[in-house]
């Protein structure tokens, strides 16, 4: 392709200076190196990487610039070592450089996550400008972006994602069985997820009889007015939400790595957040006067009535 251009272009060198070997050598100037990830949920994508930019503001650090790029930094090194978050209109794109490299990642047209390294200096990895160097530039720009993928993956696996949530509280049809949601909240499904949590199904498989006493208990039920029909339903709805898998050729189940995480989860946030936290806002709670949610929303009403009122909407 080159090669093409330089026959039209004017030549410095004289027939003389070609026959004797003088030639031009192609060299790099700029090189970009970029990976694009495509979602099937455009807007989940665009929340994700919302949540990356919030929990990885500190990449632009020295350390984790060095583990990004894979090269030692002293004090001696060149450049500012800093992560830059630039808003162009509503879409914003993070920024980390290490010498005269920057990396660049962005929400590109609203359905893929952009992650861009670009290379302005071959010098900086110890490289030669010559076109036979692409290759191991190539490499580097590659496993840079890779690493920078890593550390975000990382700080979101902690974060139970939308997709898990969807799961387990949406209607499932897998091969063609349908399974009711079990709703997050509803005071039986709240008392199954609470025991497959308990120390004893954990290190063994349980059948239907041992799980049904400890949910009837959980429950405040008699294990005669919680059935083995009504476990057997809850059974095979946790079974294809995920939650448990039945042991092959057994009437044993035992609890899924997804339902030790979620169940989990979700009996803490219900019985240490949402039901404290709700009952803080209402009068009755003698907790509320002296908790500072129930003060911010008493607050928070003062205000919408003073807006209302002076707005003139008061009925």
């Amino acid at each position: 392709m080159v090669r093409k251009w330089f026959a039209r272009l004017p030549h410095l060198f004289t027939a003389a200076d070609r026959a004797a070997g003088y030639r031009y050598e192609l060299s790099i100037l700029q090189a970009e190196f970029a990976r694009t990830q495509v979602f099937d949920r455009p807007l989940s994508g665009r929340h994700l990487f919302e949540e990356i930019i919030r929990e990885n503001l500190d990449l632009g650090r020295p350390e984790q610039v060095s583990l990004i790029f894979a090269r030692r930094i002293t004090k001696r090194t060149p450049g500012r070592f800093r992560t830059r978050v630039i808003t162009q209109g509503v879409t914003p794109s993070l920024h980390i450089s290490y010498k005269s490299a920057k990396i660049k990642q962005y929400f590109k047209e609203e359905r893929a996550l952009r992650t861009e390294t670009t290379i302005n200096n071959t010098r900086d990895f110890a490289i030669g400008r010559r076109l036979h160097n692409l290759p191991a530039l190539r490499a580097i720009g590659f496993a840079t972006n890779r690493r920078v993928l890593e550390v975000e993956r990382i700080s979101q696996d902690c974060q139970l994602g939308e997709a898990v949530f969807d799961q387990v509280n949406r209607p499932q049809v897998v091969d063609g069985q349908r399974a009711s949601a079990p709703a997050f909240g509803d005071e039986r499904v709240m008392a199954l997820l609470q025991a497959l949590c308990l120390f004893i199904l954990l290190p063994e498989e349980f059948r239907n009889a041992t799980l049904r006493r400890q949910v009837a208990q959980l429950m405040g039920e008699a294990p005669e007015g919680y059935g083995p029909g009504r476990m057997t339903y809850d059974l095979r709805r946790l079974r294809l939400h995920g939650l448990i898998e039945r042991i092959q050729h057994t009437h044993r189940y035992e609890i899924t790595a997804l339902g030790k995480r979620v169940c989990l989860f979700f009996t803490k946030v219900n019985a240490r957040v949402i039901r404290p936290g709700l009952s803080q806002l209402f009068d009755g709670c003698p907790k509320a006067p002296n908790r500072p949610l129930a003060a911010a929303i008493q607050q928070l009403d003062r205000c919408c009535e003073q807006l209302f009122a002076e707005a003139k909407l008061a009925a």
